[in-house]
């Protein structure tokens, strides 16, 4: 909990098509917007809206801790991966990326999203 309130702009994502192997850049602003020094916890939770299985509506991928004094702003970076993509495939013993349209959803907690923005993964 922080004694302070936080906002979250310019959510970037690069490249917004990704081959397999490529690796997705993940970026935004924070800002503490209130009167006191605070801590948050910035998360980013990855969804894959049309799956052949069942997987939970927001996986958790990364998590970055920042400091912030009061209207101070820092940039939060992220690298994910095709494993950040990737569930495991019974039917083929393995780890899989489908192909399609994936989001990016950052926030404070998984109830808590302040930033989405859509990419495709493409085969």
């Amino acid at each position: 909990m922080s004694y302070t309130t936080f906002k979250y702009n310019n959510l970037k994502v690069s490249p917004l098509k990704v081959m397999k192997n490529e690796r997705i850049e993940v970026s935004l602003d924070i800002t503490n917007t209130g009167r006191r020094y605070g801590r948050e916890v910035v998360q980013l939770y990855v969804s894959d809206p049309a799956s052949k299985v069942a997987r939970p509506p927001k996986e958790l991928k990364a998590f970055s801790k920042i400091s912030l004094e009061p209207g101070e702003t820092k940039t939060v970076n992220f690298m994910l991966d095709k494993e950040a993509l990737s569930f495991w495939d019974t039917e083929n013993g393995g780890w899989i990326a489908e192909p399609g349209e994936f989001e990016i959803l950052v926030g404070s907690s998984s109830r808590d999203i302040r930033a989405k923005k859509k990419f495709e993964l493409v085969a």
